[in-house]
Order: C-alpha cells, then sequence, then structure tokens
C-alpha cells in the first residue's frame, strides 16, 4: 500500500491525486505537493527544480533534524507545522489560504476533505511575493536559528525564486481550491459555511445549554468532575502533552460509562469536553480565534451522530487538531502573523498605514498583535514602519531630481518637519544633510 493510499479513505484514487499535483504543477509553473493531515508531504511534483531545492535546502538548515518522509524532499518539524497551519487555516478560511514558510516564502494550501474530514491537502509554492531583501533573509535567518555560514547558499538558493504577483497568487490559490474541490467528496462544499463562522465560542455554549435542557439529562450527570478539568488546565500550561493526552482519554471514557448508552447525554457531554478542551488550549498558549476557527459543520454534524463509533471517530478528530493548535502551531502563527504584517508593510508605506487596519489585515485584535509584533521584531509597530519609510526615503534623496520636499510625502510621512525629526533619530543625520554627502556624513551626535 503506498503513502497516499495509508493517507486516503477507502474507495478513493491515490493515482488521481498525483495526476492533479504534476498537473497543476505543469500548468501553473509553480511546485505542488500533497501532505498528510499531519503536515507530512506524501507526494510533491518534480518541477520547477529551482523551488525543490529551496525547500530541500531550508530542510537541512533550519534547527531540528529533519523529519521522515515519503517524498524526495527532506523537511524539519518547522516546514511541516507551517504546511498544517496552512492546512487548518485553509478549511477555516473556505478551502483556501496563503501563508508564509519559516523561511518567510508565500505558498498557498487547500484542503481535501472525505467524509466531512480533512485527510491532507494540496500546496503550492514556494514564490516570492516580493523581491526578497537583504536585511530580511538577515531577520528571518537569525530568528530560525540557522547558522550564519548557511547564508549565502540561502541567498542563491531564494534569488532564482520567481517573484509573483499578488493577483496571480491569489489566481492561483483558487485553481488549487478548485482542483482540492475535485479530489474531494461532496461534504467539501461545507467548507463553504466557514467563511462566516466568527462567533463559533458563542455557539457551542448554546449548544451545551440545550442538551443540558433534556428532562433525563441531570446536572450531575453532565458536569465535568472538575479535579480532572484543573489537572488538565495544569498539564497543558506546562506543556505536559502525554499527560494530557491520557487525561483527556480518561475523562472521555468517563463520558461514556456515564451515559449508559444514552445518544443525546453522550451528545452534550461530548460538546461539554470540546468546550473543556478550547478552554485548556487558551490557557496553553494557542490563540481564540484560531482554536474557535471550527465551523458550523462541527456543531452541526454531531446531532447526526447515532451510535459511539461515529462520536469517538469524530472526537477524534477535535482532540488532534486541539493539540496541535496548542503544541506545535502556536510559534508558526506568530511567524505567519509577522511576515504578513511585514509584507503589507512593505507594500504600503508610502500610505496611511495603522496598527489597528494592519491588526484587521492579519485577524487578530490590535493589543494582541502588537504585543507579539514587538515581542517577535524587537520593536514596536510604528517603529518599524517608520524605519521601513526612512530606508525607502535614503534611496530616493540619492536621486538628485526629487525635491527634497517632495520625499516626505513619497514614503508616507504627513509631515516635512516629522520626517526630518525621524530620519535623523534613526540615520544621525538630516536628510538634507544625507543627501549632500550622498550617504556618506557621519553620524552627528549631541
Amino acid at each position: 500500500m503506498s503513502e497516499i493510499e495509508k493517507t486516503l479513505l477507502p474507495g478513493s484514487d491515490p493515482e488521481l491525486i498525483k495526476q492533479a499535483v504534476n498537473d497543476y504543477s505543469l500548468a501553473c509553473g509553480t511546485a505542488c505537493r500533497f501532505i498528510d493531515n499531519l503536515g507530512a508531504t506524501v507526494f510533491i511534483s518534480r518541477e520547477p527544480q529551482e523551488q525543490l531545492s529551496v525547500c530541500e535546502f531550508a530542510g537541512k538548515v533550519l534547527p531540528g533534524a529533519p523529519t521522515e518522509s515519503t517524498s524526495e524532499i527532506s523537511c524539519t518539524k518547522a516546514c511541516e507545522n507551517a504546511h498544517l497551519y496552512g492546512c487548518y487555516q485553509s478549511e477555516r478560511f473556505g478551502g483556501r489560504y496563503i501563508y508564509f514558510c519559516p523561511i518567510g516564502l508565500t505558498h498557498w494550501a487547500s484542503p481535501i476533505m472525505q467524509e466531512g474530514t480533512v485527510i491532507g491537502a494540496l500546496v503550492g509554492g514556494p514564490v516570492h511575493l516580493v523581491d526578497p531583501e537583504e536585511f530580511l533573509i538577515e531577520e528571518m535567518a537569525a530568528k530560525n536559528g540557522i547558522h550564519q555560514s548557511n547564508l549565502p547558499r540561502l541567498r542563491q538558493e531564494m534569488a532564482v525564486l520567481p517573484v509573483v504577483a499578488t493577483e496571480r497568487v491569489n489566481s492561483m490559490s483558487e485553481i488549487l481550491f478548485l482542483t482540492a474541490r475535485g479530489l474531494s467528496d461532496h461534504t467539501f462544499s461545507e467548507l463553504d459555511i466557514r467563511k462566516g463562522s466568527t462567533d463559533l465560542q458563542a455557539r457551542l455554549w448554546e449548544q451545551v445549554s440545550f442538551m443540558k435542557n433534556y428532562s433525563y439529562a441531570s446536572d450531575d450527570i453532565l458536569a465535568y468532575p472538575i479535579e480532572k478539568e484543573q489537572r488538565l488546565l495544569e498539564l497543558i500550561e506546562t506543556g505536559n502533552k502525554t499527560g494530557t493526552q491520557e487525561l483527556l482519554n480518561e475523562i472521555l471514557g468517563h463520558i461514556f460509562f456515564s451515559s449508559s448508552g444514552t445518544i443525546e447525554v453522550m451528545r452534550a457531554r461530548v460538546i461539554e469536553l470540546v468546550v473543556l478542551l478550547s478552554r485548556a488550549a487558551i490557557r496553553g498558549g494557542a490563540d481564540v480565534e484560531q482554536i474557535f476557527g471550527l465551523n458550523y459543520m462541527y456543531l452541526n454534524k454531531i446531532s447526526s451522530f447515532r451510535n459511539i463509533d461515529e462520536i469517538a471517530y469524530w472526537l477524534s478528530g477535535i482532540l488532534g487538531r486541539f493539540t496541535d493548535q496548542v503544541f506545535n502551531l502556536t510559534n508558526v502563527k506568530h511567524a505567519d502573523v509577522i511576515y504578513r504584517a511585514i509584507d503589507h508593510v512593505r507594500k504600503n508605506y508610502m500610505k496611511k498605514i495603522t496598527l489597528e487596519d494592519t491588526a484587521a489585515r492579519v485577524f487578530l485584535s490590535p493589543a494582541y498583535f502588537s504585543r507579539i509584533f514587538k515581542e517577535e521584531m524587537k520593536e514596536n509597530f510604528n517603529s518599524y514602519v517608520n524605519s521601513v519609510r526612512v530606508d525607502a526615503a535614503r534611496r530616493l534623496l540619492l536621486k538628485e531630481n526629487i525635491p527634497l520636499v517632495e520625499i516626505s510625502t513619497m514614503v508616507g510621512f504627513e509631515g516635512q518637519s516629522y520626517f526630518s525629526k525621524v530620519f535623523k533619530k534613526n540615520v544621525g543625520v538630516t536628510p538634507g544633510r544625507y543627501r549632500e554627502s550622498r550617504g556618506n556624513a557621519p553620524a552627528q551626535h549631541k
């Protein structure tokens, strides 16, 4: 049995997935791969070679031993987690998601669904959205623990990757979505419901309240043992994954035992377990929006279950999803957020940029986005925006045909005096002095 056959449900055609991957790659001129529901690459196209080469090299220089892979590309856990994150987000956002890998390259993913379950995903890329710049590569390498000796080769590998316009990436993402739809069964259409899902935590609690109104299901029967809940939260907060899984299994056994075979009670208890898991995941550091990125399908589907086997199969997917969010994907989430924010700033620095608008673009609250940006970048968001604008101004100041008074507006500063103040703070000299010296003026100190 091939690795793809092990991933798929009975009756699926593994050769069809291979053909789709290769055809997509040939038609779009970009690499394509099929990953399983753990993020591991199962099959990857043979071309384009330069895209495969950079992934292969990244798998060797990123910290951590390469994972076992059935494809020809070696991957670290960081790479697998990035693709797994893209898969989860594509499921959340209606079947398509564009994201950045650990080394800042752009990928896009669409899930393949069978019987309402994500069994894997198609992933396109890597490509560049913007021309690679030295300082960003340096920052990325330092952040990911890539040794300095590997930077020349990394720059060389990344330099040959195509720079693709945002519009084309969006179109290739849409084609990948249609390809994944064709490889899925009818349950793929349920992804459309996910686009409007914004308050699933409230829906979970509504379901719990509804189930508790069953006359034959008392609060005593439905309640979780408090000591087990507290112990579960403690284990998650200390990162004890093994202990957490054992406790989750114990609680699941308690549900089946205490329900006495009553399917309505069992449904209510399982929904309550999902709420318990969400609390634990959030306390463990997972993002609230990501945890409640579950969709209406999950909540609606539980009412159709008729036996323990169906509930256990459904719940196992929920358990795995929440566990991945807590223990594997937090850092990947932050990397994705930071790269998206940086990409937005670098493309729009000449316009008005606010923290609130940028936070909305990465689906986070302004306060939370501000905190993780400062933690990751070691400077606040506004300072970073100003530094990008100053770098752009330095390049323009070397062009004598552009009046000094116009440059501040061209790079996004609203006033000449504020521009001069920020420029001198960052560079050490005034814009006029910088132009006069052709960029070679020594910094002036008070």
